[in-house]
C-alpha cells in the first residue's frame, strides 16, 4: 500500500536508507549503555525489485557486529531484536510519509491497527572476518540486477515472457513460471532504473566519507615548519609486495563482469 508513495517521490529512497541507518543506530546505542558517541558502520544499498521485477523498494546493509565509542574504543554487540528493529522502522517510515504530506494521521492509526504490519527485518546473515569468498558473495546478492537473465525465457514472435522462480530455478521447466505480458515485463524493468545522481549505496556512522576523513586526518603526520624538519618518505614498496596494494584493473574488470579483458574474444 505504501510502494506507490515511493514509486512516484524517488527521492524517498535516500530517506529510506537513512531511516535503516537510524534504526541500526538507535538499538545499539541503546544497548551499549553509556558510552556517548557511540555508532556503527553501515553501508547501505537501496532495492526497488522483488520476485518478478515488481516494485519492491527495500534496503539491503552491510552492519557491524557493534560500533565505537567516540573515543574509538571498539564495543561489540552481537544481538538486536529484530522485532524491536522491524517496529521501530516502521514508526520512522510512516513518520517519514507523514512529514511528507503523503500520509494522514488517520491512515496511520489504520495502518498499525493491521495484525500484519508488511514491514520486516532480517538480520541473520552473517559474513566471518576472514571468509573473503563469503563476503564478496554476499556483495554481489546486495548489487544483483533486478532480472537474472537464466531465469528469463521468451520465445521470439511470442507477446509473453515467462520468468522461472528464484528458489530452485534449475530444475523447473519454463513453462511452470511466471507468465508476463512482454510490454508488461519491460515496464517493470524500466521502473527499476535509478533516477541520475541518485546514489543507491550510502556509507553511514563509522564508515561514512566524513569519519574516514577524520580518522585519516588525525593519523596523518604533523605539517613540519621547515624542510629541515620535513620526515623521510617512505618508498613504495616493490617486487611481489607491490601487487598486493592495488588489485590491478584488468583483474576488478573480470570479477565484475566476468569477462577478461586481457583475452581477445576471437
Amino acid at each position: 500500500m505504501l510502494r506507490v508513495y515511493i514509486l512516484h517521490h524517488r527521492e524517498l529512497l535516500g530517506a529510506l536508507s537513512l531511516a535503516a541507518y537510524q534504526t541500526v543506530k538507535e538499538l545499539m546505542a541503546s544497548a551499549a549503555v553509556e558510552e556517548k558517541g557511540f555508532r556503527p558502520g553501515v553501508v547501505s544499498v537501496v532495492q526497488t525489485f522483488g520476485e518478478g521485477a515488481k516494485f519492491h523498494p527495500h534496503v539491503h546493509a552491510l552492519v557491524s557486529r557493534g560500533g565505537w565509542t567516540a573515543r574509538g574504543e571498539w564495543i561489540p554487540l552481537p544481538y538486536v531484536d529484530e522485532g524491536a528493529a522491524e517496529r521501530l522502522f516502521r514508526h520512522k517510515v510512516l513518520a517519514l510519509l507523514r512529514r511528507r504530506g503523503l500520509l494522514s494521521q488517520e491512515r496511520i492509526e489504520l495502518l498499525l491497527s493491521w495484525r500484519r504490519s508488511g514491514f520486516s527485518v532480517h538480520n541473520r546473515v552473517f559474513a566471518h572476518p576472514r571468509d573473503g569468498r563469503e563476503f564478496e558473495s554476499l556483495v554481489r546478492y546486495m548489487m544483483r540486477p533486478p532480472v537474472s537473465l537464466s531465469r528469463l525465457h521468451f520465445t521470439p514472435g511470442a507477446h509473453e515472457v515467462v520468468y522461472v522462480p528464484k528458489k530452485g530455478h534449475d530444475d523447473i521447466e519454463p513453462t511452470e513460471g511466471e507468465r508476463i505480458d512482454a510490454l508488461e515485463f519491460v515496464a517493470r524493468v524500466l521502473v527499476q532504473i535509478p533516477d541520475p545522481r541518485r546514489h543507491l549505496v550510502r556509507y553511514y556512522g563509522a564508515y561514512s566519507n566524513a569519519a574516514r576523513g577524520k580518522r585519516k586526518k588525525s593519523a596523518a603526520p604533523a605539517v613540519p615548519s621547515s624542510p629541515d624538519q620535513a620526515p623521510e618518505v617512505a618508498a613504495i614498496p616493490d617486487g611481489p609486495h607491490r601487487p598486493a596494494l592495488r588489485r590491478r584493473w584488468a583483474e576488478l574488470i573480470r570479477r565484475v563482469y566476468e569477462v577478461d579483458p586481457l583475452v581477445c574474444p576471437c
